[in-house]
């Protein structure tokens, strides 16, 4: 490599080292240059090559005059003084070149679903006014009359897929554009203080985007801390000497890259010089592909996100015969492992770890759970900063404390919502001069120091006075043998408010009666907890990250006759 931006500025001359997302993986590309860095199908990127392709993008952005355009001490937590550049893309190394580019580049990049259309994108363009968009040649057709509305000088970068389409009116071909790019950089310095700007989902509302320095999230999520010992990262020498010791392993990412969780899991395994592979469909879930994945690669971890995306996995299992021996860890983020589900990888895979990392767009990695069992996936070792705060937010509870309580996070916490500094103000208290991030979920800190996850707020059912968490209901309906899938929503009831409706997709030719699943259910929860009315769907809709649509299942729950 000619050139390197890793060299970054230090805002604050008193503090110890202060990171770039981009001056980590530099970093790491410097020490080593020929390690593979990312792997889809035949496609393999070394960590030098990967560099050299982020400088090159990085450089055009800038030359087409995207950058910073006001310092962070200039600002408001809700406030950016940088460009932003949308990144509509399947999981693909064009999605981690585009974060890179744009950190190297002083731009903030975000994230977009890629099943959003019509006016679902029209609000997430409007609400980040990006100056810059790359995107997959297959949604062009859908991209097409929203970046029509842009400003007539917004970058617009298509990436070729095999679909056919041809270029948008303005876009220019992102290989012909990297092949423009000086691969020396641009002559900018990255900042600690530069944003990473992440959108919430918008399973229960409208996204939102996280603003996060990037040093922060890169300590609270990206690889700043060893999970498990939690301990910080000091230098960017440590970060060289690490990747040099480490052999370089195989991880296997399965959740789309616009999921937090899977842009978290990807930046840590480059910090120690590891491989992100990828399945050659990235498009859905083929689990042939991703056990001739497995075999190919020798993947040690398959990062997945709950039930959704195991299930099938393990039904080809069932079917077909592939070598598994390099299998050691299963990954999970984002959404539960039910105990039965996790009983059946522990049946196919005896030796198998099972972790859980529990976190937010809003908090980072807060919690974590290693294990070799088929229950307690519910309660979690905190990692720093990770607390509960009593009902109105206060103060801080102490371990034992006998009532649930809000899980939040201290610490290396995000700056605010993009454009929104009222839920800025209402999402990030300020306790006794400490500034928390508390998103909504609720939990218990029980007496041995563990937290207790019982779900989103914004999600519990309050039936006759009692509130329900959704995902202990679902817990108890997926280990039905009968159960494919299931989500478990809240309606209206005229006599306790609301009540308990499961929204259940079953196994391919098994069949079940609304009463077997609830005389089910009821050997492992309460009573008032029992579904009092069941929707049977031919398929749950979930994001492609394997989270529940909630608001689609209210609407079945709410439309569609018992």
């Amino acid at each position: 490599m000619t050139a390197s931006f890793f060299h970054v500025a230090q805002p604050h001359t008193n503090r110890e080292t202060e990171f770039t997302l981009v001056g980590v993986f530099e970093s790491v590309a410097e020490a080593v240059p020929d390690r593979a860095a990312v792997v889809q199908g035949s496609r393999r990127l070394s960590y030098g090559e990967l560099a050299e392709r982020a400088l090159r993008l990085a450089s055009y952005l800038h030359d087409h005059g995207l950058g910073a355009r006001a310092e962070r001490s200039n600002l408001a937590g809700h406030e950016s003084g940088q460009d932003h550049l949308a990144l509509v893309l399947y999981n693909g190394p064009e999605y981690i070149e585009g974060m890179l580019g744009a950190y190297g580049a002083r731009v903030a990049p975000f994230n977009v679903n890629y099943r959003y259309i019509g006016d679902e994108l029209r609000y997430l363009i409007a609400d980040a006014e990006p100056k810059g968009v790359i995107f997959h040649a297959s949604l062009a057709p859908v991209l097409g009359p929203v970046l029509a509305d842009m400003h007539s000088s917004a970058v617009l970068l298509q990436v070729e897929d095999g679909s056919g389409n041809d270029l948008l009116p303005g876009a220019a071909d992102y290989e012909a554009a990297l092949a423009d790019g000086d691969p020396t950089g641009p002559p900018v310095t990255p900042n600690p203080d530069d944003l990473y700007i992440l959108y919430t989902g918008g399973t229960t509302g409208m996204p939102k985007g996280v603003l996060w320095r990037q040093h922060d999230i890169f300590m609270a999520a990206m690889g700043g801390q060893v999970v498990g010992t939690w301990e910080p990262m000091r230098d960017y020498d440590q970060i060289q000497r690490g990747a040099i010791d480490n052999p370089g392993l195989a991880v296997l990412v399965l959740p789309p890259l616009m999921h937090g969780g899977a842009q978290w899991g990807a930046f840590h395994l480059f910090r120690d010089g590891n491989t992100v592979v990828m399945p050659e469909n990235t498009r859905r879930i083929d689990p042939a592909d991703v056990w001739r994945t497995v075999e190919r690669e020798r993947a040690v971890t398959i990062s997945v996100i709950g039930d959704a995306v195991v299930r099938p996995l393990l039904d080809e299992l069932g079917q077909t015969s592939y070598d598994t021996a390099s299998l050691a860890v299963i990954a999970n983020g984002g959404a539960p492992l039910t105990p039965a589900m996790r009983h059946k990888l522990l049946e196919r895979f005896p030796k198998l770890i099972i972790t859980d990392t529990v976190g937010s767009s809003e908090t980072g990695a807060q919690m974590n759970l290693a294990t070799n069992q088929a229950d307690g996936a519910t309660t979690f070792t905190p990692g720093p900063g990770a607390a509960v705060l009593n009902d109105d937010r206060s103060h801080v509870l102490e371990p034992g404390y006998d009532r649930t309580g809000w899980l939040g996070q201290s610490g290396w916490v995000p700056l605010g919502y993009l454009g929104d500094g009222e839920k800025t103000t209402r999402t990030f208290p300020v306790l006794n001069g400490v500034r928390f991030a508390v998103p909504g979920d609720r939990a218990r800190y029980l007496p041995d120091g563990r937290i207790e996850l019982l779900g989103r707020d914004s999600l519990s059912i309050n039936s006759g006075g009692e509130k329900i968490f959704v995902e202990e209901v679902e817990a108890a309906i997926a280990g039905h043998p009968a159960v494919a899938d299931v989500v478990v929503v809240g309606k209206p009831s005229e006599r306790w408010g609301q009540e308990v409706c499961a929204v259940i997709e079953l196994v391919p030719d098994v069949t079940a009666s609304d009463d077997e699943i609830i005389a089910f259910s009821a050997q492992t929860i309460a009573r008032f907890k029992l579904p009092k009315s069941v929707r049977f769907v031919d398929h749950v809709q979930r994001s492609p990250s394997g989270k529940a649509d909630y608001r689609w299942a209210k609407e079945v729950a709410t439309s569609q006759p018992a």
